[in-house]
């Protein structure tokens, strides 16, 4: 049984623990965002990670804040109107079609989402086709251990089967990285 994050919880999305856990600039510049390009936030929840990237990109490049959940997309759209952010794109999608044309962004960045995929090579072939080639995806999953925050274990991925996932769905180049007790950026280039 997949875990499935609900959208009654989506105040956990930004706190004071997960700012500590997951801290946005520090991740961006491992990530290497640069100005001008477009990237998919898939999953993007509240927007923890769209509207820093929305800044990081410039005027000159877009993010398609990307999710399943109406709900989350509303804050999104709320938060565009209150600071005028004009290169943000909310899209609604469906688990498996992430609504974008082929090769429409030079970058992917999954947040804790690929814990949540049932079928994790089918999602990655999609992920893979919005992707332009030599496009990045960046994906930052949870450590498979117990810790005091966080999903259980068991619900959690080891960064081998996601290296093995994108290895099978037309990623090469892959690169983990230890980002703290909690979380591991995996990194791949589209072939």
């Amino acid at each position: 049984m997949k875990h499935k994050f609900k959208v009654i919880n989506k105040s956990k999305l930004d706190s004071p623990k997960r700012r500590e856990a997951l801290p946005i600039h520090k991740i961006l510049a491992e990530i290497g965002v640069k100005k001008s390009v477009n990237i998919a936030d898939i999953g993007c929840g509240i927007g923890y990670f769209t509207f820093p990237f929305a800044e990081a990109v410039g005027e000159d490049g877009l993010v398609y804040a990307i999710d399943i959940e109406s709900e989350m997309l509303e804050d999104i759209k709320s938060k565009m109107d209150e600071n005028d952010i004009k290169n943000v794109i909310p899209v609604i999608s469906q688990e498996y079609d992430l609504k974008l044309e082929n090769s429409s962004v030079k970058m992917a960045f999954l947040c804790t989402v690929m814990h949540e995929v049932k079928m994790r090579e089918k999602f990655l072939k999609e992920v893979n086709r919005l992707l332009v080639t030599g496009g990045e995806i960046n994906i930052i999953e949870w450590v498979k251990e117990e810790s005091d925050y966080g999903p259980p274990a068991d619900h959690r991925l080891d960064a081998s089967i996601i290296k093995r996932n994108l290895q099978r769905t037309g990623f090469d180049h892959i690169k983990i990285i230890h980002l703290n007790e909690y979380f591991y950026i995996i990194q791949a280039i589209k072939k």
